[in-house]
């Protein structure tokens, strides 16, 4: 073949890669084009996603970025300072604020109390779901549907008041005399002999013997042992605060609480820790559903004479412990804490218990109608539920269909609105301009329409109407009691005056190494 003859087939090819080269730029820009496109329509899409999320509450001022996402309230949780970020809102903002997508805090007690009343339309809201100590089964605290809560409400409120547990005071009162011989036989320092305690151990292990004695019948034998018993303590101070975390995204709380992952999760057959207690709750209350089995004068006796199921009982069991011990230690401690902290207050009540043995006024142990006849102690109790609440979480309600006006703005239906605990309890306008100080004369030095307005507020600690805690009257027993039965007979002081206590919150107080020198009184 002649280059003549090669030549045009050369040049075809290169006429064809010609043709090729410009046939792709179009192609790949097409295609390009396409992405980018559906690239910018997903950013669009994004962006006026968040925009609605945004604008359905961007007439409620708060932090910026507490409107975009969740992280804001995680972000408190975690560092443990989420009640004083929130009141911090409330003095930056005003009253009513945002601090997620879809969430709003109010520090105003009549808004709560609305919120809260036994007629309200207001329900809780999905912060409540990870209120599950035992992910199979609701409680009296996670039940969201309101008919079922009021039924189970029901079915307990005589156990909880002490009308079917005649016993309840005599119970209190035997684990203050196993807690008073516990400190006379190991914690008792003498000028020859130092025995440092930790009393913030000690006062858990008081209210977990008493809860569980009243629960159950019996105590764990937390004083006995002087033992965390299961690991309980240790468990608590690792799952509570997780719990309370979790509160503040409820859809991770209810995937963890599924069947996929729930495996993951303490459960009654372990050994130790809060699956150990679920275990310990189930044994107990199934033994009590027997056929055979004597009904008995306690909590759970009279649980299942108003009709709660087994399941029900197991988890109200464990609702008692772990509600009825955190709580009502977190307030011992702290009062006991903040007593020693100020030496005025602290030998003010000793003076009182004093006056009030020596009128004969006071019997031993003190009865629980004899301490309400005491003012300073009175004054004491309310002024350490104010200065901390024992139970600090936002415990989120849901606005019902229709919506509502809150301040002059109206607020849609779903938005979940909580509450700000220091925002309340450290009120200026309720409590003074030193509202933020534990000063118990504050109670005594108010007039009745002042004095009014400071209880009703630090009701609130136990909620109020159709949420109000059914351990209120459990709660003030043990504390009626234990203040007047520990200072009539020791002094204490503080081993760290630098540090006297490790406190960090996390929904409730976890308070550790709270070291005290225990010595007895000579009156």
């Amino acid at each position: 073949m002649s280059a003549a003859q090669e030549q045009p087939q050369g040049h075809g090819l290169r006429g064809l890669g010609s043709a090729t080269t410009q046939l792709l730029p179009p192609f790949l820009n097409s295609a390009a084009g396409t992405v980018v496109a559906l690239a910018g329509a997903l950013v669009l899409a994004y962006l006026a996603h968040v925009f609605v999320i945004w604008y359905r509450l961007s007439h409620v001022p708060g932090p910026f970025w507490a409107a975009l996402s969740k992280y804001w309230m995680v972000k408190q949780s975690l560092k443990g300072r989420q009640p004083t970020a929130i009141k911090e809102a409330n003095d930056k903002y005003g009253s009513l604020v945002r601090i997620g997508p879809n969430e709003l805090v109010t520090d105003d007690p009549d808004l709560l109390r609305k919120m809260m009343a036994v007629r309200s339309p207001y329900t809780r809201g999905p912060w409540y779901d990870a209120m599950r100590f035992d992910p199979a089964r609701d409680n009296l605290l996670s039940t969201r549907d309101d008919v079922a809560h009021t039924n189970m409400r029901a079915k307990m409120a005589a156990g909880y008041s002490g009308k079917e547990n005649e016993s309840m005071e005599s119970t209190i009162e035997a684990q203050i005399a196993k807690l008073i011989e516990l400190i006379e036989t190991k914690y008792l320092s003498t000028a020859q002999q130092y025995r440092p305690m930790d009393l913030a151990q000690k006062c858990q292990y008081f209210t977990l013997d008493v809860i569980s004695h009243l629960a159950f019948g019996a105590p764990f034998g937390y004083l006995v042992q002087d033992d965390d018993v299961y690991d309980y303590i240790k468990m608590t101070a690792a799952v509570i605060p997780a719990m309370l975390v979790l509160a503040n995204v409820p859809t991770l709380a209810n995937v963890l609480q599924s069947r996929l992952f729930r495996g993951l999760l303490p459960k009654a057959s372990d050994k130790v820790g809060f699956g150990a207690f679920i275990g310990v709750a189930n044994k107990v209350v199934a033994e009590r559903f027997e056929p055979n089995a004597v009904s008995r004068p306690d909590m759970l006796g009279s649980f299942i004479r108003h009709g709660l199921t087994q399941p029900e009982a197991s988890g109200e069991a464990l609702l008692q412990v772990i509600a009825g011990s955190d709580t009502s230690a977190s307030t011992i401690r702290l009062v006991m804490l903040y007593l020693l902290g100020n030496p005025t207050a602290y030998r003010k009540l000793q003076a009182e218990i004093d006056k009030g043995i020596a009128a004969g006024a006071i019997s031993s142990p003190i009865k629980d109608v004899e301490a309400r006849e005491m003012p300073y102690l009175q004054a004491v109790i309310k002024e350490g539920l104010r200065i901390k609440p024992p139970a600090s979480g936002a415990f989120f309600k849901t606005v019902p269909a229709g919506g509502d006006v809150i301040d002059g703005k109206f607020i849609p239906a779903g938005t979940q609105i909580g509450s700000s605990p220091f925002g309340i309890h450290h009120s200026k306008q309720v409590f003074g301009e030193d509202a933020g100080l534990f000063r118990p004369e504050r109670w005594l030095e108010a007039d009745a329409d002042s004095f009014a307005l400071m209880s009703s507020t630090v009701d609130l600690v136990f909620h109020y109407g159709k949420f109000q805690c059914l351990g209120k009257t459990v709660a003030f027993m043990e504390f009626n009691k234990i203040f007047v039965e520990l200072l009539r007979r020791f002094d204490f002081a503080l081993v760290n005056m630098e540090k006297p206590a490790e406190i960090s919150n996390a929904g409730i107080w976890i308070i550790e190494n709270f070291m005290v020198r225990v010595t007895r009184r000579q009156v």
